[in-house]
């Protein structure tokens, strides 16, 4: 398949679009009062209610279909059996891997690779353990109080997300932080604030040359050796997730207490392997594992689980609905859980590096839109700074709310309140305000005549805005497993549909580059040659002395 608009269901959805893109929510609801029943399914703890969308039963038949035509199933199988679907790269793509917690053999190039996984998994236990009962010591004697991480892209924003998300179940004598920003004010301001006797470093570079990454652990390690006056303290407070044992040695770690990685493991899909490390030292082994688990129960899921019943599969065809044929270029994730403020991030990475490709895997220009634009926050604050747009802006943003069913932390009306406030924007959004209903809100005001005339439009808006649902009883270390692996595989399914290859990431190449260059010239090293007049002004700007 080259192009996903020369399937024979693709016309076929083009004119059901047409046929039905003016029903209303508000109809189809009145019309079914068991829509939601239809809509909506159960996995485990989570609830996923798509019933929200402008689809009929009709419509979801004609997007499973088109995930048949585009030969779904077929990828699935070819992941998990450890073919090479990152064809750019020519790599496996096998973090379900990492998660197998079955240990059913997964194979590349004849090899099982569950051996290798578990042999970290266990060195990474060991060490957590002694850094969570005290035996792991700093050069003066001391036990670690604060794990620091080092790292950027996939080695920062799952680790991060996920001990924020999983902030419950965390050690309480152990305090986590994530230094990811090359600007000198992060590591400044977490440096300034830390104990050196009683810090540990975990830096986490698949290369160890990163340069974002690399300058801010040297930086580190400067730190620590000045204020404890011994090199050597370089070994009891500092630990590596790398590949590369040369760096690793020259930096002054112990390789011992270097915990490796395969090129197989993506940097946006890395948090189930030794990328998770902090996480592991934070929850324990036993929460860890319980979030393997959730992952592995939807890799389990979306492996055997029919098209029509498949929750990724659904969600990624719902996506693939708006982006191509309602023409939205972007999805909002509003989280009704603090725990989770960190999820937007996160997806936005997952999301928008897999799938933000215009050459499908046939080396031509694609000829639909591909990824949309991810954005989004705590739904909360989001209804008093941008709400305003998703009710009555041009943009048709179609929404993900996630909620727990109970608080972690229960006071007073607190939790009612906030999922008072997620139900009502869901409902909000789909019904919106018919000019009778606004109407008769002006008249109770006392408004009449051309006073009311004047108002009145602004008042109504048109709702129909779809939504999906996310709810969960508890946000457990198994139901965020499971959450987070339903968007990888949601992403991945699109990346199918879309005939990309959503495991390669070349774009952000170039950037690289240039920095390099850019870096010599501002440094002194080398002539300002070779750049644009733009790009040459700024650079004389920033040399100015002050």
């Amino acid at each position: 398949m080259s192009v996903p608009s020369d399937l024979p269901v693709w016309q076929e959805l083009k004119a059901h679009h047409a046929a039905i893109a003016d029903l209303h929510l508000r109809d189809l609801f009145a019309a079914d009062h068991a829509r939601f029943s239809t809509f909506s399914r159960r996995f485990g703890d989570l609830l996923v209610d798509f019933s929200k969308h402008r689809i009929t039963g009709e419509t979801l038949g004609l997007l499973i279909e088109l995930a048949s035509q585009a030969q779904v199933p077929a990828w699935i199988e070819r992941t998990f059996s450890g073919e090479m679907v990152n064809h750019t790269e020519r790599r496996s793509v096998l973090h379900v891997a990492l998660r197998n917690r079955g240990d059913r053999p997964i194979l590349i190039n004849g090899v099982d690779v569950m051996p290798g996984v578990n042999a970290v998994l266990e060195h990474m236990r060991k060490f957590a353990d002694q850094v969570r009962r005290g035996k792991w010591r700093g050069q003066t004697g001391k036990r670690i109080r604060d794990v620091v991480n080092i790292g950027i892209g996939g080695s920062d924003l799952g680790p991060k997300m996920v001990c924020e998300a999983l902030e419950p179940y965390g050690d309480p004598t152990l305090r986590m932080h994530f230094i990811s920003n090359v600007d000198g004010a992060h590591i400044s301001r977490i440096l300034a604030e830390r104990d050196p006797e009683t810090t540990l470093f975990i830096i986490a570079s698949k290369t160890f040359t990163t340069q974002e990454t690399m300058t801010n652990a040297h930086t580190a390690r400067t730190w620590l050796i000045r204020e404890l006056g011994d090199e050597l303290a370089v070994a009891k407070h500092f630990v590596a997730v790398s590949t590369n044992a040369e760096g690793v040695r020259k930096f002054g770690i112990d390789t011992a207490n270097m915990f490796e990685f395969w090129d197989w493991v993506g940097g946006r899909y890395s948090l189930w392997s030794a990328i998770g490390l902090p996480i592991l030292v934070y929850v324990g082994m036993e929460n860890f594992i319980e979030l393997l688990e959730g992952a592995h129960k939807m890799d389990e899921h979306f492996r055997t689980a029919p098209l029509e019943e498949n929750l990724p599969v659904i969600l990624a065809m719902l996506g693939v609905w708006y982006i191509n044929f309602f023409g939205a270029t972007s999805q909002v994730t509003l989280v009704y859980d603090d725990y989770l403020r960190s999820l937007p991030n996160y997806l936005q990475q997952l999301d928008m590096e897999s799938n933000g490709k215009s050459i499908d895997r046939d080396r031509q220009p694609v000829t639909v839109n591909t990824g949309p634009i991810l954005w989004g926050g705590l739904g909360n604050n989001g209804q008093h700074a941008f709400y305003q747009l998703l009710h009555q802006g041009t943009h048709l943003v179609p929404v993900d709310f996630l909620a727990p069913a109970h608080s972690p932390s229960p006071i007073g009306d607190h939790h009612a309140i906030l999922l008072s406030n997620c139900l009502a924007q869901a409902e909000a959004l789909m019904v919106g305000k018919t000019e009778a209903q606004a109407c008769a809100e002006l008249e109770k005001q006392g408004l009449s005549g051309e006073a009311l005339e004047q108002l009145l439009p602004y008042k109504s808006f048109a709702g129909n805005r779809p939504s999906t649902s996310l709810f969960y009883r508890h946000l457990t270390p198994q139901v965020l497993g499971s959450l987070l692996a339903l968007y990888e595989h949601k992403v991945f399914t699109q990346g199918v549909i879309w005939n990309i290859n959503s495991f390669d990431q070349w774009g952000v190449e170039l950037g690289k580059q240039l920095a390099n260059t850019i870096l010599m010239v501002l440094k002194g090293d080398c002539p300002a040659d070779g750049h644009d007049s733009s790009t040459l002004g700024l650079i004389e700007f920033c040399r100015a002395p002050n």
